[in-house]
């Protein structure tokens, strides 16, 4: 992890968790961790993922959250995006009793 900057936080609604996309890479990748300017409501953080789907009609989304969920040993369902439905920057939170693994 970069520094010691979080790429999530607990909320009363579960845990809400910063990503920074990269769809259309060659092979899914989670990590590394990386320092983000401050922005109001979100972590200090974002933790990189990379999905092998463009990013067409939200596919990649649904490619992150099937990769959140596997990394995370949640289901899918568990998992919304919140915010950044067309960014690279997005928000997700988890509905369940999640521990974050180490990157």
């Amino acid at each position: 992890m970069t520094g010691t900057a979080k790429f999530w936080e607990d909320t009363p609604a579960g845990v809400s968790l910063a990503v920074k996309a990269q769809p259309g890479a060659k092979r899914v990748a989670i990590g590394p961790v990386l320092e983000a300017v401050p922005v109001p409501g979100w972590p200090p953080a974002r933790l990189k993922i990379a999905v092998a789907v463009p990013p067409e009609e939200g596919k990649a989304n649904a490619a992150i959250i099937k990769a959140l969920a596997g990394w995370l040993g949640v289901k899918s369902s568990a998992i919304t995006l919140v915010a950044g439905q067309t960014s690279r920057e997005k928000r997700f939170l988890i509905m369940a009793p999640v521990r974050i693994p180490a990157i």
